[in-house]
């Protein structure tokens, strides 16, 4: 007997689960707008350096009959490509002579400088970005995705703090702090009045967003019946998906940075309202020797899931018996050194540590460059948000009937194999070019789904917050290392696209040594995962270390 049979006697997945999974679900919605919410605060708008002070484009224009475009012509040289204008350099003096009809004066002999009257901002994409109120232009440009680098340091330190707090103070508290965190400085950072005020802001909110989602996994995982785990996962993962769709039309609908910035982050502060609802992990409260406050958390989820007869019946006594051994492993104190320390939790945490790297690492290097595609911001976004349904579908589909490492596997592979096909694309056929990104982008998000819900299952109770919190830090140092690998394309174009596959094919091996959890009860201790994956050596039955076909022979 476990705690998997007292979920069940107590309604299983009944109405409690539905209204606690919805409700912790539900700030998915603004944690995707808050990952990817620099490619419009911080969205880089057409620009050029501003004329001399002593003309005017409005003046001349009159003056000389000609469009204020084609009077551009004289003051900025065009770019590398010939066909827009640059963005760095202007002429030192006016180039009067370029206004004649087909003339043929050799521009790139002509003297140029740098722009040291600033810079003009077009406002068709966006009426004001952190780029434009601080110019984060040309030599400044690193600035811009610095904004990124310092959010997802924060995410990344949020990983390690929060993982760890939560394993002693509870996954409850640390969620509800973590909302309360990220609503004040969320709406904070919009009244940021310097870059590095903002920056600071934003690493504060990184911190906040890993605090939700890991505590918000651990918590869902922790009150849902074994049999249901596979769907309840993937289908709370829509609200990430459904959030990429509305941060991209709040981007569109506001179009100022500071507008969208708060409209993402006031709704925290609902979220904290009625977290406080919230019941606290019944296994950890048992761990953690708060076993009558555990039991009143399962009386009250009897009752509302309509089998309050079973309130007589579960008593200190009857949970104690459930989770015996459970008890006695938590007097020991559990690190992160806990994780590497055996056999069994070493292999998993290795082989998940390059699985949350790479699909991390191929999912940012896809989604953080949205302007590269040439066409609009807006619509790449609610493309690459819907590419998202139907590839957690088919994460569904595969995660229920083939089990969870050979998902995990496959999407890794099918996202590599979809990147190297990129490689060999024209750059002129940007619509195919488009497409595969699309797909790469679909099966990183599914590979995604499969490691939320895997991470849960692989680590035990004791330590869980701890494992996820250690392995989702490497997803936060692909994720920070994965616009770097962008700079490569100036070495060679098909370089980037090269370390994001590549990557992603080391980590599918990786998955492949990962043990099989399909309808296997959560573990409750580190001695349940030695004991389970150390008997599958002698046959015995457990979670599935030994597969069909060509891992058959991966025991432990």
């Amino acid at each position: 007997m476990g705690f998997a049979d007292l979920l069940d006697e107590v309604g299983g997945f009944g109405r409690y689960q539905w209204i606690h999974v919805t409700l912790i679900s539900l700030p998915g919605l603004l944690m995707a707008s808050q990952n990817l919410l620099n490619n419009f605060v911080s969205g880089v708008p057409t620009h050029y350096c501003s004329i001399p002070a002593n003309h005017s484009l409005n003046n001349l224009s009159h003056l000389h009959q000609v469009d204020e475009k084609q009077l551009l012509k004289m003051f900025i040289p065009p770019d590398s490509s010939g066909n827009r204008l640059a963005r760095c350099r202007r002429y030192v003096n006016p180039q009067w002579q370029l206004l004649v009809a087909n003339s043929s004066t050799n521009v790139s002999h002509l003297e140029t400088e740098d722009c040291i009257d600033g810079w003009t901002f077009e406002q068709s994409d966006f009426l004001a970005t952190t780029v434009s109120e601080w110019r984060l232009v040309c030599s400044l440009r690193p600035l811009k995705q610095m904004i990124q680098t310092i959010y997802m340091g924060g995410v990344l330190t949020g990983a390690i703090v929060y993982g760890s707090l939560s394993d002693r103070f509870g996954r409850r508290s640390v969620l509800i702090w973590s909302y309360l965190q990220l609503a004040v400085l969320g709406c904070s950072s919009a009244l940021s009045p310097t870059y590095s005020v903002y920056c600071i802001f934003r690493f504060l909110s990184g911190m906040a967003v890993s605090g939700v989602i890991i505590n918000g996994v651990s918590l869902k995982v922790e009150w849902i019946p074994t049999k249901t785990r596979t769907v309840v996962g993937t289908l709370s993962s829509f609200f990430f998906t459904f959030g990429q769709m509305v941060l991209a039309g709040l981007a569109y609908w506001l179009r100022d940075w500071r507008k969208l910035q708060m409209v993402v982050s006031a709704p925290l502060f609902l979220f904290f309202t009625y977290s406080w609802w919230y019941s606290e992990s019944a296994r950890w409260l048992v761990l953690n020797r708060r076993s009558e406050d555990a039991l009143k958390s399962l009386h009250r989820v009897a009752r509302i899931n309509g089998k309050s007869e079973m309130i007589e019946k579960i008593t200190v006594e009857v949970l104690h018996s459930h989770m015996n051994k459970e008890i006695e492993s938590a007097h020991s104190t559990f690190t992160v050194f806990d994780l590497l320390r055996t056999p069994g939790m070493r292999r998993i945490s290795i082989c998940l540590m390059a699985v949350w790297f790479s699909t991390s690492f191929a999912y940012y290097g896809l989604a953080m460059d949205l302007q590269k595609f040439g066409v609009s911001i807006y619509l790449m976004q609610i493309i690459f948000g819907a590419v998202d349904i139907p590839a957690k579908l088919f994460a569904l589909g595969i995660l229920s009937y083939l089990g969870r490492r050979v998902s995990q596997a496959v999407c890794l592979f099918f996202s590599a194999t979809i990147i190297f096909a990129n490689i060999f694309v024209p750059t002129d056929m940007q619509t195919l070019r488009t497409t595969l990104a699309c797909l790469g982008k679909a099966f990183t998000s599914a590979s995604f789904t499969t490691v939320y819900l895997y991470t849960g299952e692989l680590y035990p109770t004791v330590i869980r917050q701890t494992g996820m919190g250690f392995v989702s830090t490497m997803a936060r140092i692909g994720s920070m290392a994965a616009p770097a690998v962008l700079i490569l394309d100036e070495v060679l174009p098909a370089l980037p696209s090269l370390v994001y596959g590549g990557s992603a094919v080391l980590a599918g091996c990786f998955a492949c040594f990962l043990p099989e959890t399909l309808n296997v009860p959560l573990p409750d201790t580190v001695e349940d995962v030695e004991t389970k994956c150390w008997g599958a050596l002698e046959g015995e039955s457990g979670w599935g270390w030994a597969a069909s076909g060509f891992l058959q022979e991966r025991h432990c």
